[in-house]
């Protein structure tokens, strides 16, 4: 679950999982799988951001329960630093598309 902020500045929590799609015309609008369109605040980096996060510390609580498997952890390693490159944090330029 991400924490999201309505226009009218009220907050809420979201399954990020029901996220379809998300665009900006200017506000920020998320549309979930079953249709419904949610305006929000946040822009669209804000929302990137917070969904790879939220799946970052699931996979990171995975790896931790399944810490005798070291390979496991290293794959997730890598794959937590990807996301950050690929998503934003890298450097000026980079896109989620990787670059296309």
């Amino acid at each position: 679950m991400i924490k999201v902020t309505r226009l009218n500045g009220k907050s809420m929590l979201l399954n990020s999982d029901l996220i379809k799609m998300a665009e900006a015309s200017p506000d920020t609008m998320l549309t979930l799988i079953n249709g419904e369109k949610l305006i929000v605040r946040e822009d669209l980096g804000e929302i990137m951001e917070r969904v790879v996060a939220y799946r970052a510390r699931l996979l990171a609580m995975v790896t931790t329960r399944l810490s005798s498997c070291e390979e496991l952890q290293r794959v997730a390693s890598i794959a937590s630093l990807n996301a950050s490159v690929e998503f934003g944090s890298g450097p000026a330029g980079s896109t989620p598309e990787g670059g296309r």
